[in-house]
């Protein structure tokens, strides 16, 4: 537990929110290193986590209070610190379900785009404002967002400070669903219960392997996926979820 990051532990799933209500959840150094903290070292028996905000926000983003600070190098050394949470928190092995409600804007949206799993609610707005303020992204927004959207609508998205709402974004790709008002941490909460019920290898192997394939050749993504497959295929898990769809029950995954 701490101020700015609150943690809940439901049965095998911990619930972080995000809190910074005054600054609509803006990310500091702090709610940055709080984040890691709890990826490069999750707490024994949980298998997923729901990422969530406060008052009405999930994060707008990059403090500028403390951005403004930094000079060239401070900015670069911040921007590839921001870089390794962003990526322990895709590649932690947890999946991680994002329940999203007003402000996902710049970092927001970067944080987000790290997580697996992401709900929307109407009152959403996704934005990467950067070209509006002079400045650049800097949390991994030209990779992640890139990919989701493409190189040329992440441009004009960019220079426009074009904004997204739910149903939009869910065509685009920056969420996986559109739920009404309030109805979110619900679904989230759902959805995480029924991924930390997987078997906890083949949840790691589908979070590594898929994203990293996709930065592939063809030749080598197909041999990296029979790598993975024989892993995934020859575990116990494996043979307890064969079992079980013999036996005509549910698996008791380890």
């Amino acid at each position: 537990m701490s101020d700015v990051l609150t943690i809940e532990i439901r049965d095998r799933v911990a619930v972080l929110t995000m809190n910074r209500p005054d600054k609509r959840n803006a990310m500091n150094d702090a709610l940055l290193g709080a984040l890691d903290a709890f990826f490069s070292a999750p707490p024994e028996g949980v298998k997923a986590v729901v990422l969530s905000g406060v008052a009405g926000h999930y994060c707008s983003g990059l403090d500028l209070s403390e951005h403004v600070s930094r000079d060239a190098e401070g900015t670069l050394r911040h921007s590839r610190a921001w870089h390794a949470v962003m990526d322990r928190i895709q590649y932690s092995g947890l999946p991680v379900v994002s329940n999203m409600f007003g402000a996902v804007i710049g970092g927001g949206l970067e944080l987000a785009t790290s997580t697996h799993v992401r709900i929307a609610e109407p009152s959403v707005i996704f934005q990467l404002p950067e070209g509006r303020r002079g400045i650049y992204v800097g949390g991994g927004a030209s990779v992640r967002v890139g990919r989701i959207l493409g190189a040329d609508r992440m441009t004009e998205m960019m220079l426009t400070g074009r904004k997204y709402g739910a149903e939009e974004g869910l065509r685009l790709g920056l969420c996986h669903y559109a739920v009404a008002e309030g109805e979110g941490m619900a679904l989230a909460l759902d959805l995480a219960g029924k991924i930390a019920q997987n078997a906890s290898l083949s949840n790691y192997i589908m979070i590594h392997a898929i994203a990293r394939i996709s930065d592939m050749s063809r030749a080598d993504g197909l041999f990296t996926e029979s790598l993975s497959a024989a892993i995934a295929q020859t575990s116990p898990d494996a043979e307890e979820g064969l079992r079980a769809f013999l036996d005509k029950r549910a698996p008791e995954f380890r």
